[in-house]
């Protein structure tokens, strides 16, 4: 089952990164969230990405262009152009990766990058997340819930971010107090969607928002359910975000880090 991840987007909140890069490429521990995402399916038995380009595509397609080399050692001639690659010792390893990179529009809309790659995978299920959100989610198991169920469509439910923390109470009490980044009240939209190409057929165009008609139209005629994930999860979408990610990784506390 391949993987398609929306990764096109203008990334307003995080201006300070992605007046650069798009924000797929903002790095958490010095490789891109982007990577992070892709090394959570792929540790998990997903390999084969289809990544939906728009804004600073090209950034995105000479981080994977030149991936072999990035993390190799290397011997340059200068006279011939030739490069040769040494074997790693630095306990870099090449990702057994087939990624497919799809220019889907700068001003296309998230239903119609979902459309544009659907139409590139063809007549088969896939499971499509965003490029800026990371989970310690089990895919086997939400593929299994998506297949036991039958539907069009599954959506990933979670528990949103909570920004200040929990405290709970027993009168006066403090019996809890928890400086998580997640509540546990709630749940919201958190990507890892499994589709039918048939969902596709909710997508008008280009202009289509995905978490609009489409999967308002998926509810009313009964085709969509929710796979509700307990565990963590968290957007990248400020600057704020990004800190968060990187003491979690930097303090040995990065749960997503499941490879």
């Amino acid at each position: 089952m391949k993987v398609a991840i929306l990764a096109g987007g203008l990334g307003t909140r995080l201006s300070e990164e992605t007046v650069i890069k798009p924000k797929p490429m903002v790095e958490i521990a010095g490789r891109p969230i982007l990577w992070h995402i892709m090394k959570l399916f792929a540790c998990q038995g997903y390999r084969e990405f289809v990544i939906a380009l728009g804004y600073k595509g090209e950034v995105i397609k000479d981080y994977f262009l030149h991936y072999h080399q990035r993390f190799s050692n290397l011997t340059l001639s200068l006279s011939s152009g030739e490069a040769h690659i040494h074997p790693s010792k630095n306990g870099h390893e090449a990702e057994d990766w087939c990624i497919h990179l799809i220019d889907t529009g700068l001003n296309t809309q998230t239903g119609g990058r979902v459309k544009r790659v659907a139409e590139f995978i063809g007549n088969e299920p896939f499971i499509l997340t965003y490029g800026d959100g990371l989970a310690n989610i089990n895919i086997e198991s939400l593929v299994a819930f998506h297949n036991h169920n039958k539907k069009l469509a599954t959506v990933t439910a979670v528990h949103p971010p909570a920004r200040f923390g929990e405290n709970a109470f027993d009168g006066n009490q403090v019996v809890s107090f928890n400086e998580k980044p997640q509540t546990t009240a709630g749940w919201i939209n958190g990507g890892f969607f499994v589709l039918e190409p048939e969902a596709a057929g909710y997508i008008k165009g280009d202009e289509t928002i995905f978490e609009r008609d489409p999967m308002e139209g998926l509810s009313r005629d009964g085709q969509l359910v929710g796979f509700r994930h307990e565990g963590f999860w968290q957007w990248m979408d400020t600057l704020r975000d990004v800190r968060l990610l990187e003491e979690l990784w930097q303090t040995g506390k990065a749960p997503w880090r499941i490879w």
